[in-house]
């Protein structure tokens, strides 16, 4: 199932879309952003892919801002580690056995740990370390994470998924794919009207 999904900021100073194409336990998808984050306006785009395992194996990024443009691709190899390229050539990158890539505020990649855990259909709690990619700069570390299922969704209805990493958290709304529909502090998902 292909879909386009939208969201808009929390503040109202970004706006995010992407093209989501569910496969089994796993997704591909393609979006961009405009943010300003602390009067730094910033555009990135970025393609991902998560296997039927649920683990991302690859994940390019481009970010551009009016000082600076850059990229990045994110590779996992078969021994967990991810290989990194900035440009500069591959670097490898030992991030605690992670299975997920968290990009700055998009909600798209916290589908990602949603969806592989099952957060959204049965109740658990999860700690997990993550490769965090900030924005604009596309510098990449090791982040813990947390998620813990508030409450299931069923019959259609949304679930709610707890996350906390660092001093911030949030009751993420999600679909019943696992879709973000509400991040509070980063952004809604936005109906777009049709043309008929």
């Amino acid at each position: 199932m292909a879909t386009m999904l939208t969201w808009q900021s929390d503040d109202g100073v970004g706006l995010e879309s992407a093209r989501v194409l569910l496969n089994g336990g796993g997704f591909r998808a393609v979006g961009r952003m405009i943010r300003d984050v602390d009067g730094c306006v910033f555009t990135a785009s970025y393609r991902l892919a998560v296997g039927d395992d649920g683990a991302v194996q690859r994940l390019v990024v481009d970010a551009a801002s009016a000082e600076r443009e850059k990229s990045l691709t994110i590779n996992r190899s078969a021994d967990g580690d991810w290989l990194v390229d900035d440009g500069s050539g591959n670097t490898r990158l030992s991030v605690g056995g992670a299975l997920d890539v968290d990009l700055a505020f998009s909600p798209v990649f916290n589908t990602i740990p949603i969806r592989r855990l099952d957060l959204h259909r049965e109740e658990s709690q999860h700690t997990i370390p993550v490769a965090f990619v900030s924005l604009p700069d596309l510098t990449v570390e090791l982040a813990e994470q947390t998620y813990r299922t508030v409450s299931a969704g069923a019959g259609g209805a949304p679930a709610v998924v707890g996350f906390s990493a660092g001093g911030f958290a949030a009751e993420i709304t999600v679909d019943d794919d696992g879709l973000v529909l509400d991040y509070p502090g980063i952004a809604r998902r936005a109906e777009l009207a049709t043309r008929a």
